[in-house]
């Protein structure tokens, strides 16, 4: 299953979906990243903190959803509130779409100990996530009751 995470300037949150589903995915998930207005890399401490918790980053880059058409998830997940309120590509077609809301690491400001702890607490959110996502894909369900169960995952 292709899963498509979408943050407006893909730099922090979609970038740590994409690696941690591609980590923690088993094979069963293959993700990539994208944004509707990309900032063109990856914020520093995102992967700081994934090369930290040993999370592969080769590949990882801050990329635009007009780039993504032949990648043709069938999952679109959006991580930020603006995202969820943007008009997607007609590409995305009747792909699912669902939002998983995360509260960006990125923006948080203190101490280095203060913002380390935001960005594990963005990836521990993420991994379970995507652990009941892979549980959820091996079961063998409609599109309807797979976008519902999907939904359930970020309440």
């Amino acid at each position: 299953m292709r899963i498509l995470y979408i943050c407006t300037h893909n730099r922090c949150r979609s970038i740590l979906s994409e690696a941690l589903t591609n980590h923690y995915g088993g094979g069963t998930l293959k993700a990539a990243s994208a944004g509707s207005q990309p900032v063109g890399e990856v914020h520093p401490l995102t992967l700081k903190y994934l090369k930290e918790s040993g999370i592969s980053i080769k590949g990882l880059a801050s990329k635009s959803w007009d780039d993504m058409e032949r990648f043709a998830p069938d999952v679109v997940v959006t991580v930020c509130d603006s995202a969820a309120g943007e008009a997607c590509p007609l590409w995305f077609g009747n792909t699912i779409k669902i939002h998983w809301g995360l509260s960006d690491p990125s923006k948080v400001e203190g101490s280095d100990k203060e913002k380390r702890a935001a960005f594990l607490k963005a990836m521990e959110i993420i991994q379970s996530r995507v652990k009941a996502l892979q549980a959820l894909a091996d079961e063998n369900m409609s599109n309807k009751d797979f976008e519902y169960a999907l939904k359930q995952l970020a309440r």
